[in-house]
């Protein structure tokens, strides 16, 4: 296990912005924090880098009794500050010199980084002059330059347009091969294109601590689309394990079945013996997005 949350709570004056949450990332996982605008996502991740102060909990490295150690973390801001006159070699020297790096490494990690994030051809121009992706990009280069053992990632493609998105998430996915990662976002097809795990946080709580293929499975609804031939006036209520009926038109419905329970052909002969010739009989399964909400609404 690389990092144990246990408790961690922020209070404000008139507000509980994160509320006693307990996790824990092992070594090597991609991990998503998941919610809503106002959830808490980006107070918990300030907590985990250092930049605030938790009301209380605690947050520990290795099972180590030792004071949490913020030189092993790296943290990408939703929204990285720069000094526009500088060029990214001065940034990263400047950032460099604040993480106590030395000297005789700092030029050689700055060069790995930013030919890593594809930022070596601008290297020696303003930063004023660059695009938002390009000023993820070197966000993330600041982020990795000390070597952290955890990188902490603020909706890191929140702001970003397309081709920006396509690039961060594919910086993301290379990173996964040699360093654990918790990243923040409300954007449910970000967490399912990178992520092992999900954390989702609604109102300042955790409401789900778990990979993705388990989230399907544990809200998993079966539905069968049913259209037909004549109008159904008889609402099917009898049919075997059908849990409820959803009427899209006066010829289709949706019947929401037993998943256990059910069997296709058994249902198929249900409807026929109601005298309804099928033009269509299709099972039907939720989606990911369907099993988030489920999750939200709790």
């Amino acid at each position: 296990m690389l990092l144990q949350v246990n408790d961690l709570e922020k209070k404000y004056k008139s507000s509980v912005a994160v509320k006693k949450i307990s996790f824990q990332i092992e070594k090597g996982q991609c991990i998503t924090l998941l919610g809503p605008n106002g959830a808490g996502k980006t107070t918990t991740l300030q907590m985990l880098a250092g930049l605030l102060t938790p009301s209380s909990g605690s947050i520990q490295f290795h099972q180590s009794e030792e004071k949490y150690d913020k030189s092993k973390i790296g943290f990408l801001p939703q929204h990285p500050s720069f000094f526009n006159w500088m060029t990214p070699t001065q940034f990263l020297q400047f950032a460099g010199e604040l993480s106590h790096i030395p000297k005789q490494q700092l030029q050689k990690k700055i060069d790995e980084v930013l030919q890593f994030v594809s930022l070596s051809d601008v290297k020696k121009k303003r930063i004023g002059g660059f695009s938002g992706g390009m000023k993820q990009r070197l966000g993330l280069a600041q982020a990795l330059l000390h070597d952290p053992e955890l990188l902490l990632l603020d909706e890191p493609v929140s702001a970003l347009d397309p081709a920006g998105r396509r690039d961060v998430l594919s910086l993301i996915t290379k990173l996964k091969e040699s360093m654990t990662i918790l990243f923040s976002t409300h954007v449910l097809h970000d967490a399912e294109q990178v992520c092992d795990k999900v954390i989702m946080l609604k109102d300042g709580d955790i409401k789900w601590d778990n990979t993705l293929e388990e989230l399907r499975k544990a809200f998993r609804t079966s539905a069968v689309k049913v259209d037909t031939e004549e109008p159904i006036h008889d609402h099917l209520s009898e049919l075997p394990h059908v849990e409820k009926i959803k009427m899209v038109t006066d010829r289709s419905i949706i019947l929401f079945v037993n998943e256990g329970a059910t069997n296709s052909n058994d249902l198929l002969s249900a409807i026929i013996e109601k005298g309804l010739t099928i033009n269509r009989f299709e099972k039907l399964q939720d989606s990911l997005e369907d099993a988030y909400m489920k999750v939200m609404e709790q």
